[in-house]
């Protein structure tokens, strides 16, 4: 029965046999779901909120604590230092950040300063992990292109570390598209990432690449720092290794992706954080609240 929490609202509708049995059955699940030390600690990341946040910071951090969110993950680093003290303020931890890529994919200086920089600040900041959140087409073109970014990954996840931060990897779709041998960027990253470097898994961009997110976790186990969760769009052709119409883009509970099995997945694999994204929306604010409602029920 737990599957029918997160079914698309239209989804669940069509199935009217036994309707008031199920609706019961659905409201108590919630409660018993909202249990989970996930639900109960959901972070956003706020590039969600990018054009809210552009106007009004203060009261678009305020918006997300009074929707129930107990964490935020800020983006754009070194540019954070607006959202981590608007979140402070509102009781909010910040315990993962994105950054810019190119401080370690286009280094000249294989010391990596502007990274060290970055390190530097999120330790100073109380942050606990560091995301890549993106590499740009010239240098995966190829499995010798991701064979040459991840050694750079391995580079900064040393430095990371040295500081008590984790350095991870946030992958999209991309990164499964086949490639010399039916191979994919994906696979080089998972054989080529040292034992230091780990995996955000945004289970929206895997389902997109025609993967199911809890197998790939389960196959990555130990290695996954945390999850962004957003809902794919019915009816969406998949496999895609490119960025869909901004529609296919779903509230939690509003799409096809089964988030039961993966936050019961994440406790087994040991994944930290969670966090809610939703890339576009006509409504940010309305969206990540209707998400939060149906984690808490």
């Amino acid at each position: 029965m737990l599957v029918m929490k997160f079914m698309s609202r239209r989804s669940f509708l069509r199935n009217t046999a036994g309707t008031a049995f199920a609706l019961s059955s659905v409201q108590s699940l919630f409660g018993a779901e909202s249990s989970s030390p996930y639900v109960q600690n959901m972070g956003i990341q706020l590039y969600t909120l990018r054009d809210q946040i552009a106007k009004d910071t203060a009261a678009t951090i305020k918006a997300v604590a009074d929707a129930g969110y107990r964490q935020v993950e800020p983006y754009r680093s070194p540019e954070t230092d607006d959202m981590i003290a608007a979140a402070k303020d509102n009781g909010l931890a910040v315990n993962s950040m994105h950054f810019d890529w190119n401080t370690i994919v286009e280094a000249k200086d294989a010391a990596l300063p502007d990274f060290q920089k970055v390190v530097a600040d999120a330790k100073g900041q109380g942050l606990s992990h560091l995301v890549i959140p993106y590499i740009q087409d010239k240098v995966r073109k190829d499995l010798d292109g991701y064979k040459e970014v991840a050694g750079k990954f391995n580079k900064a996840a040393e430095i990371s570390k040295e500081a008590g931060v984790q350095l991870s990897y946030h992958n999209h779709s991309f990164e499964f598209e086949p490639m010399a041998e039916g191979k994919t960027g994906f696979d080089v990253f998972i054989e080529e990432f040292s034992p230091d470097m780990m995996f955000e898994i945004d289970v929206f961009w895997v389902k997109l690449g025609g993967i199911e997110p809890v197998k790939l976790m389960e196959k990555l186990k130990g290695r996954v720092s945390q999850l962004h969760l957003k809902d794919l769009k019915e009816g969406v052709e998949m496999p895609r290794y490119s960025s869909p119409d901004k529609d296919a883009f779903k509230e939690i509970g509003n799409g096809i992706i089964p988030f039961e099995s993966i936050l019961a997945c994440a406790g087994a694999t040991g994944v930290k954080y969670c966090h809610v994204e939703q890339d576009h929306s006509p409504h940010p604010l309305e969206s990540i609240r209707e998400s939060m409602k149906t984690l808490i029920g």
